[in-house]
């Protein structure tokens, strides 16, 4: 199911965007248990615990719901506090948009003191190391923070203590050294400004660490040695915005730090997305989704402008749209796990079915009161649904077509820009030294190009091409089973021209792959040596494939309903991949991969082409045009 009728317009318009946001959180209100602290809105299963994962999907919510409460009027609170004092422990009439926001202040009220009361029977228990529940407490720590009145203030004294005693509990274990360490930091902080004991030596081993894994150009590793990925605008970068929010006067130097990292990762990150308000997936965690403008709403909230500020709202506003028109709830108004549409396959073991309330973070610029100056901006973002009106959003000259080197993340970005309008960005990259870790990695961080347009695929098994679904990689089929590119060696190269990687599919074949960027797509060079001595006699084929196209209309529209905006193309050629074989006498071939393979595309077509592999050296030229 999608939200309809929604345009980037609206998400411009507070009313408007405050609309749209319950209308992603009303769906919720039944599922909640009695007493609040818990939420139950699925049954697939997590590494963690079943009382963590209903914990976390209490908590994730107020990601969005406490910038909502932030930002309402004087007024709009009071009426709030005054339905709540009345309504005693009875459910709130719902009428409009204010009741909903007070029944869900209500249930949260009742949540938080339930879920932290050891006498209670929805006790959220006492934590161990690593646990998922240390992730969760940073929301509970953001509406001490910026929604105090309702979320503190209101509490009783003994509940404010058992508030104090489970955050603590963060204090007490072990968390893991990568962005976990931020969410000891901000509760710590929540605990600090509200004058509640703390651990002053865990915040500040925290903050080191963060520091630790800080790299150059804005951008973090998660953890020493980690991945270069969207968690750093889903946390590293936000939450030092947060933090130096309410630290800037106390440690100057750490929020300065924090404040120029962020300046200079903004001016990076804003190549992501391009104007149909997509971003390219990439790496772990995309069922975050709108997530993705999580760091410019921050940047917002807390005044920040990497660049300027209309055209942040731009990209919240269509990054928010687009993704609201794609069929990504269940048909009772829940967000589902997936990333385009509801897909367990490409999940990872820590993804709840309340996992994806994450992507609330992009709510975050709700906080700003009703008479900003950011809401006057209104009309200048987008012009009414239908018009012809050109969109003028900032005094910038026309984009054009470029290819952007981000050496210290490492990726080629290459920005297609018609008529001044970018309709995909396409990431090269040599992809990942190492495969620890969590689900489907390969696939997440190995292939040759990530595209905002078509996405990629999750392999099901190595046991055929079809359940394979190997897009935008080489791919060797071997006595029957698939071997595609998956570790790239230590000493890789990457300029402004081309990647050079150096990897092996499996025992005795060894390659070494060059990647160009052209004017229309890039170039792919691969030169396989096959051991003779185990390959003599054996048949193998080698597949070098495009990015998987769908194979209808993406999300069509039909007469009773729009699963798409205005801004999603509804013909099939808008998505456009052609493969041609240049040297090693390829054969062009298109394959159907098993559906829901994709991450943005139910059922798709990957073209290709196709190599005879004989021992020894062989030399494999393939032109891929999609731009």
């Amino acid at each position: 199911m999608t939200l309809s009728g929604i345009t980037p317009s609206d998400l411009t318009q507070k009313k408007k965007a405050q609309d749209i946001l319950l209308r992603i959180l009303k769906p919720l209100i039944p599922f909640y248990s009695e007493s609040g602290a818990r939420l139950r809105i699925g049954d697939t299963r997590t590494h963690y615990e079943l009382s963590s994962q209903e914990m976390e999907a209490f908590a994730r919510p107020l990601w969005g719901l406490v910038p909502l409460v932030a930002g309402l009027s004087a007024n709009e609170k009071k009426w709030i506090k005054e339905a709540i004092a009345a309504s005693g422990k009875t459910t709130l009439i719902i009428e409009d948009h204010l009741s909903i926001t007070a029944e869900l202040i209500r249930i949260y009220q009742d949540g938080i003191t339930a879920g932290t009361d050891p006498g209670s029977p929805d006790y959220w228990g006492l934590c161990h190391d690593f646990d998922q529940k240390f992730c969760e407490m940073p929301a509970i720590g953001f509406a001490m923070l910026y929604a105090p009145e309702f979320f503190f203030d209101n509490l009783s004294d003994p509940a404010k203590k058992n508030l104090s005693d489970w955050l603590n509990e963060c204090n007490r274990h072990d968390l893991c050294a990568c962005n976990w360490q931020f969410f000891q930091i901000i509760t710590n902080l929540a605990l600090k400004v509200r004058g509640l004991p703390y651990s002053k030596e865990n915040m500040e081993n925290g903050l080191r660490m963060i520091d630790d894994y800080y790299a150059e150009g804005g951008w973090y590793n998660d953890g020493n040695g980690g991945d270069k990925d969207y968690y750093n605008p889903f946390v590293m970068l936000s939450f030092g915005l947060i933090y130096r929010d309410f630290m800037k006067d106390e440690d100057p130097e750490r929020s300065r730090r924090f404040l120029e990292r962020a300046l200079e990762f903004g001016k990076d990150y804003a190549h992501f997305f391009d104007d149909n308000g997509s971003c390219f997936p990439y790496g772990r965690s995309m069922t975050y989704r709108f997530a993705q403008s999580a760091f410019w709403s921050t940047c917002l909230m807390t005044g920040v402008y990497p660049i300027p500020e209309s055209r942040i709202l731009k990209l919240i506003s269509t990054n928010l749209s687009r993704w609201l028109s794609c069929p990504i709830f269940d048909n009772a108004g829940i967000l589902t796990i997936g990333y385009g549409y509801g897909n367990l396959q490409m999940s990872e073991s820590y993804n709840a079915p309340g996992s994806p309330y994450w992507a609330l973070q992009a709510f975050f610029y709700l906080t700003l009161p009703y008479d900003d100056k950011l809401w006057e901006i209104t009309d200048r973002i987008s012009p009414d649904p239908g018009s012809t009106e050109t969109i003028h959003l900032q005094n910038e000259q026309a984009e054009v077509s470029e290819c952007i080197f981000l050496s210290h993340v490492p990726m080629l970005l290459q920005r297609s820009v018609q008529n001044g309008h970018c309709d995909q960005v396409t990431a090269l990259v040599p992809g990942k030294t190492s495969h620890e870790g969590h689900s489907h990695n390969i696939e997440k961080y190995s292939k040759f190009a990530y595209s905002s347009k078509f996405g990629f695929s999750i392999a099901r098994s190595n046991a055929s091409l079809e359940e394979n679904a190997p897009d935008s990689t080489l791919a060797f089929v071997i006595d029957g089973f698939v071997y595609t590119k998956n570790r790239t060696e230590e000493g890789y190269m990457i300029d402004e021209d081309h990647i050079e990687m150096h990897w092996s599919p499996v025992r005795g074949i060894d390659v070494i792959t060059i990647l160009r960027p052209t004017e229309q797509g890039h170039i792919r060079e691969h030169t396989v040596n096959v051991s003779e001595a185990l390959y003599k006699d054996v048949e193998i084929k080698a597949y070098d494939c495009g990015f998987a196209i769908p194979e209808q209309p993406a999300f069509a529209k039909t007469d009773s309903e729009s699963h798409a905006s205005d801004s999603i193309p509804d013909s099939v050629s808008d998505f456009t991949c052609t493969v041609h074989s240049l040297a090693g006498d390829g054969r062009d071939e298109v394959l159907i991969p098993e559906p829901n393979t994709n991450l943005i595309y139910p059922k798709t077509r990957i073209p290709m082409s196709v190599y005879r592999i004989k021992p020894g050296i062989n030399r494999l030229k393939t032109e891929f045009l999609y731009i």
